[in-house]
């Protein structure tokens, strides 16, 4: 079957699959970004409690398999009692392992904002948190968006592993057309294009674009 005869046919599955794997990357992106901003807080935390729990959740994410943490949430919980649709499992599983890397790469750049950033906060009287947020941490984004860039497009190639729940993104659309078709060149073609499509002209230019405001805010461009 001549590809694009092939596009015409199967677009509209392609298409769906698509809209659910970038609503995926979004809402896991979101949860991932959340909980690596706060873990990475709380491994920098003076308190050894609260830095311990930060570092057992970061230590458990990134040592173990996403596919493994995937599979925990959605066949083990419900025998806990803690049931998640596949969908909400999905997003849930990607955006914890995301923000265990996204944590220690907050921790970095916080660190290596330059001392005497610090020194010359405290020497104006401001608090510990009014510090962090006018003074550290606008320094630290600029530092910690590129590594976050990657980060991201981890995050997208992972969305695939919700097919393996039957999520219906476009890792699963595929694989369906795939099954009934054997047109495995076309199928899995395509997906590798509209993956490549999404990170390099969705992710890298908005990644790109918040890199270059931020640097106009701080009078570096």
């Amino acid at each position: 079957m001549p590809y694009f005869e092939f596009l015409a046919k199967y677009v509209d599955g392609i298409l769906s699959g698509t809209l659910v794997t970038i609503v995926l990357t979004i809402l896991a992106a979101i949860l991932g970004i959340v909980i690596g901003v706060t873990a990475g807080l709380m491994r920098l935390s003076p308190n050894p409690l609260v830095r311990g729990m930060a570092t057992v959740y970061v230590e458990v994410f990134r040592g173990t398999s996403l596919l493994v943490q995937l599979y925990w949430i959605f066949f083990v919980l419900p025998l806990f009692g803690v049931t998640l649709e596949k969908f909400t499992a999905g997003f849930i599983a990607i955006g914890m392992n995301l923000g265990a890397y996204g944590s220690e790469v907050v921790r970095g750049a916080i660190r290596s904002v330059p001392h005497g950033q610090w020194e010359a906060a405290l020497a104006l009287n401001m608090s510990a948190a009014k510090r962090m947020r006018r003074v550290i941490l606008p320094q630290a984004l600029l530092i910690m968006l590129p590594p976050w860039g990657n980060l991201l497009i981890e995050l997208l190639k992972g969305t695939a592993l919700v097919a393996l729940i039957a999520v219906a993104d476009l890792t699963f659309q595929v694989k369906q057309i795939n099954t009934t078709t054997y047109l495995s060149a076309q199928s899995f073609g395509t997906a590798l294009i509209v993956y490549y499509i999404i990170a390099r002209f969705m992710i890298t230019p908005s990644l790109r674009w918040l890199e270059g405001s931020m640097m106009r805010k701080m009078g570096g461009a």
